[in-house]
Parts: C-alpha cells; sequence; structure tokens
C-alpha cells in the first residue's frame, strides 16, 4: 500500500532521483511506511538521515530502502522482509542485521562465525558495509540520549577499534571522521569538551590564516594556466588528539592545524600547482607524501605537502584531480557508484585489497573466532611501509615480519624463505618490521616451507595472506606424507601433554572428522594446528574421560558448593579441598575427589594411578571443576636442556612472559656432557595457559624436549 504525501519522504525520494531519475521507488515509499508504523519520532529520524546521507553517496534505491528496513527489521520475520521487499533488500538487510547484533568484547561461537558469514557477505556486497558504517554514525550520534555509561563507552571502543577503522580502509572519509570524533567524545570527555574549547577560541585566527592562503592561490594558479578550486579545510578533532598523543605534546605545541585543498582538473596539473605552492612558501623537511603516484592501500590519491604558510605558520596543503577528490570524499562509495541497472562488482572486479583479504579468508579460516580475531589485525591494524633493496615501498599490517615480507614479494619467494637482513642485520624469524625498514630476504635454492611457521606462538608470520600460502603449499604434497608428519605431531603432543592416546577417539568427533587419518592429514597440511587438537583433547579429558563408578552418596537434598580450590564437589557441604601431588591437577583436567581424614577432599586426575576404587569406595566422589582463573594450581614440567650459563634464568623469564609463576626449579645436571633434565614447578590458571608454557618452552633454542609429568 503507498503511503500518504509525506515532506521526509518526498525529500528523500528527490534526493535518490538526483542520481536515478528513473528509478522505480516503490521500497522505499514501503519502507518509509514501515519506519512510520514500528518506529518513535526520535528512531524516525535517526533512519531517515542515514538513507539521505546514502542516497547523497549515490546508492541505489535497494540500498536506501535497505538502510531503513534494517531500523525496524527486528518487528518483522526474515520471511515477511523478502515477501514485502523482496530478495534484494531482503539479503541487504540480513548483512546488516547480523554486524549490529554482533558483541565485539565478547563472541561467543554462534556470534562469530555469524560475524565471519556477514563479512565474507560484505566483501561480495559492498553496499551492506556502506549501510552498516552510515547507521553507525547514526547509532553514535544519539549514545548519551540512550545508554548508561558503561554501554556507551562499549559501543564507542568497539566504534573506534572496528567501524572507524573499516570506513577508513574503504575510504569513506565522512563516516571515518565523524565516529572518531564521537567515540572520543564518550571514552574522553573532558580531553574532547577541552580541545573543542581550545580550537574555538582560536578558530578566527586559523580561519583568517586560511583565508589568506585561499586568496593567494586564487590568484596565482590563474598566471599558471592552472584551472583550479581552492577551499579551506579544518582536521578534524580526533586526528589533532592523535598527534598529541604520538608526540607526547599539548595542543599549543601542534601548528600544521591549518589547511587548504587544491583542487584541479588534470593530473599533471596536480604537480604544477605543487610547484607553484613551493614556490610561494618554503616546505617543512619531511613532511611531502606522494599519494598520485603511491596511492594509499584504500587507494586514496592525493598530494600532501606541509610548508611555512602566511605570517611564518605552519600551512597543510593537499593537490589532487576532482575525480580524486571525490573518491577521496566517499571513498568506495565512489567506485561502487551504483547505476540503475548495474549488478554489483563481483570479486573478480574488486580492486580493494581490504576486499580481496576478506574473500581469500573465506577458503581460509575456518575458524570464527580466528575470523574475527584477523579482522582486527589483518585489515584495521595500521600499517608499516617498508623498503625492498631495490628502494620499491612495500606495506604490510603493523606486526609483520620479515616472513609475512617475502611472502609479500612472492610466494615462491616466501617458499625459498632462509632467513632476513634488516638494515643490514640478520634478525630472527619473530622480528617486527618497523617504517622505513630496509628488508633483504636470504633464500635456499628450493622451497622448504616450516608447519611451525602455521603455529601462532612462534610469531614467524602475522598476516592471513602468508599463511593461506604456507598451507596451501603443503595441501599440495602428497597425502601420504602429510598423514605420516601429522601423526607424528598429534603423538608428540599428546605425549608432551601426559594424555592417553585414546583421547583421539573422541577427539575426531569434537573436531569433526571420520577418521583418524583425516584428522592427521589436516595436521600434516597445516590446515588444523597441533595446538588446537591439543586443546581438544584436554577439552575431551575434562568432559569425557571415563570415570570409576562411584557408590552415591545418600543425602536429602544434592548441592553443588565451590571450594577455595575452585571446585564443586556433588553432595558435600563445607569442604576443603586440596590437589594431590601425586598428579597435580589442574582446572581442565577430569578429577575425582578423596575424603580423607581431617584434611578435606583431596583432588586427584581421574588417570591417576594412586586412584584405588576398590580400597573404601565409600570416599571417592565425583567433583567438577568451577570457573577456570580463581586460583592458580601447580602443575609440574620435565625439561631435557642443551646446558648452558644462565638457562634456568632465561626459562623462568620466558614463562613468567605466558604469566605463570615459577614455584620452584629442580635441575639435574649428572646427565651426558653439556645437557641437563629441569624439573619446573609452576602455578598456572588453566590448561590454555598450560599449552602457551609448553608452546614457549618447546622453541626455545636450548631446549630439546619438555613434557608435564606426575609428581
Amino acid at each position: 500500500m503507498a503511503v500518504s504525501p509525506s515532506p521526509e519522504l518526498e525529500a528523500l525520494l528527490a534526493n535518490v532521483k538526483k542520481s536515478y531519475p528513473d528509478a522505480d521507488t516503490a521500497p522505499i515509499e514501503l519502507a518509509f511506511e514501515g519506519v512510520t508504523t514500528h518506529l518513535d519520532a526520535t528512531a524516525k529520524k535517526r533512519a531517515l538521515h542515514a538513507a539521505n546521507v546514502l542516497a547523497s553517496l549515490r546508492l541505489d534505491p535497494a540500498a536506501v530502502g535497505a538502510c531503513l528496513v534494517a531500523t525496524f527489521r527486528n518487528q518483522i520475520s526474515q520471511a515477511d522482509t523478502e515477501n514485502q521487499f523482496g530478495k534484494e533488500i531482503a539479503k541487504l538487510v540480513d548483512g546488516v542485521v547480523r554486524v549490529q547484533a554482533t558483541r565485539w568484547d565478547r563472541l561467543e561461537q554462534e556470534a562469530a562465525e555469524s560475524l565471519r558469514k556477514m563479512f565474507i557477505a560484505m566483501a561480495a556486497e559492498v553496499r551492506v558495509v556502506i549501510i552498516v558504517l552510515a547507521l553507525r554514525v547514526e547509532k553514535m550520534r544519539t549514545l548519551s540520549n540512550s545508554m548508561d555509561e558503561s554501554t556507551r563507552r562499549r559501543v564507542a571502543r568497539e566504534t573506534l577499534e572496528v567501524f572507524a577503522p573499516l570506513a577508513n580502509r574503504l575510504g569513506v572519509w565522512q563516516f571515518k571522521t565523524e565516529l572518531e570524533n564521537l567515540s572520543l567524545a564518550q571514552l574522553e570527555p573532558e580531553t574532547y569538551s577541552e580541545l573543542e574549547k581550545l580550537l574555538s577560541e582560536r578558530r578566527q585566527e586559523r580561519m583568517r590564516l586560511i583565508q589568506q592562503a585561499i586568496t593567494l592561490l586564487r590568484d596565482k594558479l590563474p598566471e599558471q594556466k592552472i584551472h583550479a578550486t581552492v577551499q579551506g579545510r579544518a582536521k578534524h578533532l580526533y586526528s589533532i588528539y592523535q598527534k598529541m598523543q604520538r608526540k607526547g605534546v599539548g595542543l599549543d605545541q601542534i601548528h600544521d592545524i591549518s589547511a587548504v585543498r587544491v583542487i584541479t582538473e588534470q593530473v599533471g596539473d596536480c604537480y604544477a600547482a605543487l610547484g607553484l605552492v613551493h614556490s610561494l612558501w618554503a616546505p617543512l623537511p619531511g613532511q611531502f607524501d606522494d599519494y598520485i603516484a603511491r596511492p594509499k592501500e584504500n587507494l586514496y590519491r592525493s598530494l600532501h605537502t606541509t610548508v611555512v604558510g602566511p605570517e611564518g605558520k605552519p600551512l597543510e596543503v593537499q593537490i589532487r584531480t576532482r575525480q580524486m577528490h571525490e573518491y577521496a570524499e566517499y571513498g568506495v562509495a565512489a567506485h561502487w557508484a551504483y547505476k540503475e541497472g548495474r549488478k554489483a562488482a563481483k570479486s573478480s572486479d574488486q580492486k580493494f585489497v581490504v576486499l580481496r583479504q576478506l574473500m581469500d579468508w573465506e577458503r581460509d579460516v575456518s575458524d570464527p573466532h580466528q575470523f574475527a580475531e584477523r579482522l582486527k589485525t589483518d585489515i584495521f591494524r595500521d600499517q608499516v611501509y617498508v623498503f625492498t633493496p631495490a628502494g620499491d615501498i612495500v606495506d604490510l599490517p603493523q606486526g609483520a615480519t620479515p616472513l609475512d615480507f617475502a611472502y609479500r614479494i612472492h610466494t615462491m619467494v616466501g617458499h625459498r624463505f632462509r632467513g632476513a637482513r634488516v638494515n643490514d642485520q640478520i634478525v630472527p624469524l619473530d622480528y617486527q618490521l618497523k617504517t622505513g625498514d630496509r628488508v633483504e630476504i636470504l633464500t635456499h635454492k628450493k622451497p622448504n616451507p616450516s608447519r611451525d611457521w602455521l603455529n601462532p606462538a612462534s610469531g614467524t608470520l602475522r598476516t592471513t595472506s602468508a599463511r593461506s600460502k604456507v598451507r596451501q603449499w603443503f595441501r599440495e604434497q602428497g597425502r601420504d606424507d602429510a598423514i605420516q608428519q601429522g601423526r607424528e605431531i598429534v603423538e608428540r603432543e599428546l605425549h608432551r601433554l601426559d594424555l592417553a592416546y585414546t583421547t583421539l577417539t573422541d577427539v575426531l568427533a569434537k573436531l569433526e572428522y571420520e577418521k583418524l587419518d583425516d584428522l592427521y592429514a589436516a595436521v600434516g597440511f597445516g590446515i588444523r594446528s597441533p595446538h588446537s587438537v591439543a586443546a581438544a583433547a584436554l577439552q575431551v579429558e575434562r568432559d569425557k574421560a571415563p570415570a570409576p563408578e562411584l557408590p552415591s552418596i545418600s543425602e536429602p537434598e544434592s548441592v553443588r558448593r565451590t571450594s577455595s580450590t575452585g571446585v564443586s564437589l556433588s553432595g558435600i557441604d563445607d569442604i576443603l579441598g586440596k590437589r594431590a601431588r601425586c598428579c597435580s591437577p589442574v582446572p581442565g583436567d577430569s578429577v575425582l575427589g578423596f575424603i580423607s581424614r581431617g584434611r578435606g577432599v583431596i583432588i586427584h586426575r581421574k588417570d591417576c594411578p594412586n586412584i584405588n576404587i576398590a580400597h573404601e569406595p565409600e570416599r571417592w566422589v565425583e567433583i567438577d571443576w568451577g570457573p577456570e582463573g580463581e586460583e592458580r594450581h601447580a602443575v609440574d614440567l620435565d625439561i631435557l636442556v642443551n646446558d648452558r650459563q644462565g638457562l634456568l634464568r632465561d626459562l623462568s623469564d620466558l614463562v613468567a612472559h605466558t604469566g605463570a609463576n615459577v614455584r620452584s626449579v629442580r635441575a639435574d645436571t649428572r646427565l651426558k656432557k653439556n645437557t641437563a633434565r629441569i624439573r619446573l614447578s609452576l602455578d598456572i590458571v588453566s590448561s590454555d595457559q598450560l599449552l602457551r608454557v609448553l608452546d614457549k618452552l618447546e622453541r626455545h633454542k636450548d631446549v630439546v624436549s619438555v613434557r608435564r609429568v606426575s609428581k
């Protein structure tokens, strides 16, 4: 049913028809009716503002309609959405709703999986991204009116960590700047207010200087036969705040707040205008960037220079063509300006690295939690810029290693990687590259990737694209070899954790493999990490390890209490629990309790050789661990090492970096020459922490072997 004429609707339709004069606007009219029916006046205003922003960005009527429908989607079913608005709008709305429902600070399995699917959908259908960002801006504008302080801070934090960087990487400048400013206002309200006040006080002087520069440029550009427009621009507040934080100075020491923009018709005029600017004002050393010759990863192109401007004050000048300016303002929205009857760009035509990465991940990353974490690393993390020996610039995510660099240069350079020199110095594999580093890769004659590169604990590979190439290499190797290598890796993992081989039967079901050979092959090919198998084995031991049959304890009512050791005791009231020294159980182990005389309940691992149910069976009880992390628990490790001076200190420091505490160290040096056996007693909080400790120790150059042992 068509809605009656409304000034708000007519304004929106007029905005849409500027770009799509012949478009069918019926979906927008129907969506407007839904907004009017389901939303209050404030929410309706927000929805219409977001829709008008999208229309101004020249998104098609389906995207504008989807933006409106997404605001009341929780009032109607998915089926009704498709029936009323069609498949295209329903698909867009589904993508938008997925991200709006996600808690980035608490990603459970289902939410993480939805997140993964949503971002893959975004990579294939870019309109979803733009709708999400427009609605996030509206949400941030009204935070103060609808949420308590802790919720406002959480939303602002995820906006700053996820949505503003996403807008930046896609080049949608107007969304990026507003999201950053609104987030800062919530996270640092006093700082924001103070900066806003100081900038306001100086605005008149700043505008006077900018106007002087504009007037001079407008006079001089025609003399050089350069057709251009000149306009002033203010640096947004968050960028000023970032510079203050980065330099550790106050606002009075930030001088390049004033800026002008020169917009030309042709690329050649950009460089001619740059020459004019540098003839009028002296350029500041090290303050020139040519993003026309070397565009940013989000395809932003412009010349940037900072000069000593009018009255000796620093002035930033940006120079670009009109087409570059349109792209700089609207980013991906300009690149994917939807024309009527044109379908969305296919993934093979996509030019944005950020979206190509997402499509690569769909093939490579099966773990949704891993996918979510990598969104915050490879995609949203700041970039570093390093040099090849030939002087070419390579951009990588912050934290990238020389091996990531090698794979960025060429897949085969990565496969043949032997080592790296950074600034003429040999560096370790986990060295994190810094902007300005000069990187030279040393190679083998033949490809020789290592499966260790795929272990996150090694810190060798940080980028998803490089990890994907390593996995692909192993997938191309023979399955029989992969099974054999995978078997050796898994058995070694079980041995070092002191877990029974029979645990693997249940691990298969947990990890969704039909046969052991399938699991071994996955590990051998690098598709499944040994760490994930170990974690699953520990979980199986916790949840499904067989327990001896125990007599029940008759009580009028069964209760569960959590003792000071973090275990729940079935049917037992107020009894102290203590861990048995013979097997040193920790949270995550399957355990039984023995009711001792005068010492409370003694907690044993279910596979402890000292368990004897036949002896006093009435004193053995079922117990479970309570929440992990409430208390530290003792665990013993047996470590065979190549002995040297200072090794104990180094190993203790390594363990301390995982958060575990070293309780005691015993060393036996009475072995063959230059070897020793160390018994390390630790306090740990969980089985996950135990795995991290084992990984770190095993990778130490002087450690021959390490495994968990009973006392």
